[in-house]
């Protein structure tokens, strides 16, 4: 990914100095953040990570891993090999007290032998081009492998996805493909909810929650809206809110309803400035806002199903607020998270007065209905070498996010140079907790068991599944 390194924020009056906004971009108040804001929690520093002597995975001290799935060597109970570009995850109870299963993304977008098989009965499209889907994962409480499975098959480019409360996985699609009549026999770019119990298995896409290159999505506390993150440039793409209907509540037979596109209302960001007008993107804000709230409208998606006209150009610059790279959400009881990875400079896809970023981490608050930025990585191209002594200090290009047990954030970083698992208090410092020593390749799906005890987390290529474990509530409980 063509994109520099990045130094964290390391609080809030820390990292690059807010940039004031011109032109016709909408007025914003001071730079003080509102007493008003929600109380985020605070842990103690991890240490420095130590080198893994199998060249894997560096680690602070008292912590360990071990590989849980490895594209092409580790087996599915049909036999296949486990297939590559592990992304998105979600770890649920398993059936037995000292177990957990994992629902794991493959991000695979072409034809590929580590593609996902297509079991009978899991298949959405038998086009030899559509080789994405999920897997599931039998581990136990020390990341041991008790068997793979595959739950979804014959999509396409599985990025992140979300769990819903019911115990499944939701599967985003990041894509716009249609069918072609040989490679894809169906259109792409749809969510799909997926089972782990082996045995239920309904490959439908949810077409009520729009076809565009879906991300990530979170299902909200009283399961009646789903937050939508989009994952797209020229233009850029935005943040979604699907409502469902008066007094709807989403359930585990809900996949029916949302399989049809005119079911409930999929609406489109707009954060608001002092004048009321919407922000055209995120990259007008820096850490000069961070903390603020932002008061935010939801503009309604003409056609969500994008059949002539993909979602996102549907709007204009002054209806919607758009971001580079909208990536990871992940819902938490009183509102949603939502990561742009970076705003690069020299690109289109930076308004001409906006402010080039290398991370923001927002917060949407369900009952305030206002939108803070939490975490902010100024552009740092001091930072581009993986061999600096202070790789382990400086981050870029937030990516899939989740909140641990104690209510603190874990980012997988998705950068330029060295790839990091990160631990990120909102509105303060950002450690590192695991380096990538394999390769550059980027960190995707981590997720932490209910209990605190197993950090699941991938390295996306070759397709590696790890579970670290240690003192983790030492540092963050």
């Amino acid at each position: 990914m063509p994109v520099a390194r990045r130094s964290v924020l390391r609080g809030a009056a820390a990292g690059a100095a807010g940039v004031g906004i011109v032109g016709s971009v909408p007025t914003l108040a001071d730079a003080t953040p509102s007493s008003h804001h929600e109380p985020f929690p605070q842990h103690r520093p991890f240490p420095p990570l130590l080198d893994d002597p199998k060249g894997v995975l560096a680690l602070p001290p008292g912590f360990k891993y071990k590989i849980v799935t490895q594209a092409g060597q580790t087996k599915l109970k049909s036999g296949h090999p486990t297939p590559t570009l592990h992304d998105g995850t979600a770890v649920f109870k398993g059936s037995r007290h000292d177990t957990y299963l994992l629902i794991q993304n493959h991000e695979i977008g072409a034809a590929d032998p580590l593609g996902v098989p297509p079991i009978e009965g899991t298949v959405y499209d038998s086009g030899v081009g559509a080789a994405g889907g999920c897997t599931v994962i039998s581990v136990d409480r020390d990341g041991k492998n008790l068997g793979e499975w595959v739950g979804i098959s014959g999509t396409i480019t599985n990025c992140a996805g979300g769990p819903t409360p019911w115990g499944t996985w939701m599967t985003c699609e990041e894509t716009e493909n249609k069918a072609n009549g040989t490679t894809r026999l169906k259109d792409h770019g749809y969510v799909f909810e997926v089972w782990g119990d082996g045995k239920t298995s309904h490959p439908t896409p949810l077409k009520a929650l729009g076809r565009y290159a879906h991300e990530a999505l979170a299902i909200d506390e009283d399961r009646t809206h789903i937050y939508l993150s989009e994952d797209a440039s020229g233009p850029n793409g935005t943040f979604y809110r699907w409502s469902g209907p008066r007094g709807y509540k989403l359930s585990s037979k809900s996949w029916k309803d949302l399989a049809d596109k005119d079911f409930g209302t999929l609406e489109a960001l707009a954060i608001l400035g002092d004048d009321g007008k919407p922000i055209p993107d995120v990259a007008y804000l820096t850490s000069a806002q961070l903390l603020r709230p932002f008061r935010v409208a939801w503009v309604p998606v003409p056609d969500r199903d994008g059949a002539s006209v993909s979602v996102r150009k549907q709007f204009t610059d002054d209806q919607i607020t758009r971001g580079k790279k909208f990536e990871g959400v992940f819902g938490t009881r009183d509102g949603v998270y939502v990561v742009n990875s970076y705003a690069e400079s020299g690109t289109a896809d930076v308004p001409v007065d906006g402010v080039p970023h290398d991370g923001m981490v927002w917060f949407y608050n369900y009952k305030n209905r206002t939108i803070q930025l939490v975490t902010y990585f100024p552009e740092n191209a001091a930072a581009n070498s993986p061999d600096s002594k202070y790789q382990d200090l400086n981050f870029d290009g937030p990516d899939n996010v989740t909140v641990t047990p104690w209510g603190s954030l874990i980012l997988a970083e998705d950068g330029q140079a060295s790839s990091h698992v990160l631990s990120a208090t909102p509105g303060g410092p950002t450690y590192a907790i695991a380096r990538n020593m394999l390769n550059d390749s980027e960190f995707t799906g981590p997720t932490f068991s209910e209990d605190g005890k197993v950090l699941f987390v991938n390295i996306q290529t070759p397709g590696i599944t790890l579970a670290i474990t240690g003192p983790w509530r030492d540092y963050l409980g």
